[in-house]
């Protein structure tokens, strides 16, 4: 891979998330044949699209659309998981099973801090959602970090009593900083689409072998993420170099729902997003944002053509 003559590897931006394809991309024989570049948040991710400083990106799907409303050229090319965003806390909180409803959960936080990765990011827009829905916006205090490494500190030393994340944070805090899972990802959004994978529309329309190339080289890694995961983590947590392999597992299999297919609820719960996102002021109100604003679903088809393996 690499494209014409000239033009250069493919720039893939991506996140620390462990059970992200980048990562098993990134340590496989391939690898090589991408530029990667490390950000913090999905915003962030955005304006370096804006910047025309990547083609592809790995990406929750509210930044992406608050890009797209803001006219950012980038278009979500392909799914990768649903449902991951978990909420944690200090292990004096009670969480499910044995406070049913998230509002519950949140309310125990009037006047406390919950952590949350950067403003726009797919885990703070489920978060302001909710705390809104409850009624719980004004009595609980949001933080918002630039890098979500440092909520599980920021837990440790009860600065924020809980913190709404990926899975690998959830699994961070239950192991660094002595607390537990509160909220499981499966009920605090159902269905959400937690990441997908988001190109800009001149390197869709200009180099298209190379993005049908790259989402085959995806899709084969999120097969191996559900039928492998011990493997995958062992793969992972080698290449990384920060985390012991039984961690990254842990967080692999917290949320086990991968695949690289756009269904029909993963764009039906992205336009739900953009429903939120209009109530919660991040774009603007009287911004008309359609299925074909957001997605181009030609190439995963023929990558990927029938069916999904999200449901377990």
């Amino acid at each position: 891979m690499g494209g014409e003559k000239g033009i250069g590897k493919v720039r893939v931006g991506h996140l620390s998330t462990f059970y992200h394809t980048a990562m098993l991309l990134m340590a496989g024989e391939h690898g090589g044949a991408f530029e990667w570049r490390l950000f913090a948040t999905g915003p962030d991710i955005v304006q370096a699209f804006r910047k025309g400083l990547i083609d592809i990106a790995y990406i929750g799907l509210p930044p992406a659309v608050i890009g797209i409303a803001s006219g950012v050229r980038i278009k979500c090319v392909a799914g990768g998981h649903i449902e991951g965003t978990v909420m944690s806390g200090i292990k004096g909180l009670k969480g499910y099973p044995e406070l049913q409803d998230l509002g519950e959960v949140l309310g125990q936080l009037k006047g406390l801090k919950i952590g949350v990765p950067g403003k726009g990011s797919i885990h703070d827009v489920i978060l302001s959602d909710a705390l809104v829905r409850f009624g719980l916006s004004e009595t609980v205090e949001v933080v918002n970090f630039r890098w979500a490494d440092a909520i599980t500190e920021a837990v440790f030393k009860n600065q924020v009593q809980a913190a709404m994340g990926t899975p690998s944070l959830a699994v961070a805090i239950k192991r660094y900083a002595g607390g537990r899972e509160l909220y499981p990802p499966q009920l605090i959004w159902p269905g959400n689409p937690s990441y997908g994978i988001v190109a800009a529309s001149e390197f869709i329309a200009s180099r298209p072998g190379e993005l049908e190339e790259f989402l085959m080289m995806h899709e084969e890694a999120c097969q191996a993420l559900r039928e492998n995961s011990t493997q995958c983590a062992g793969t992972i947590s080698s290449y990384a170099g920060v985390a012991d392999e039984q961690f990254v597992l842990e967080a692999i299999n917290m949320s086990p729902r991968y695949c690289a297919q756009l269904t029909g609820r993963y764009m039906k719960t992205t336009m739900d997003f953009v429903d939120a996102l209009k109530r919660l002021g991040y774009i603007e109100g009287g911004k008309g944002l359609s299925l074909e604003d957001i997605f181009e679903t030609s190439f995963i088809k023929k990558v990927h053509p029938a069916g999904d393996h999200y449901s377990l």
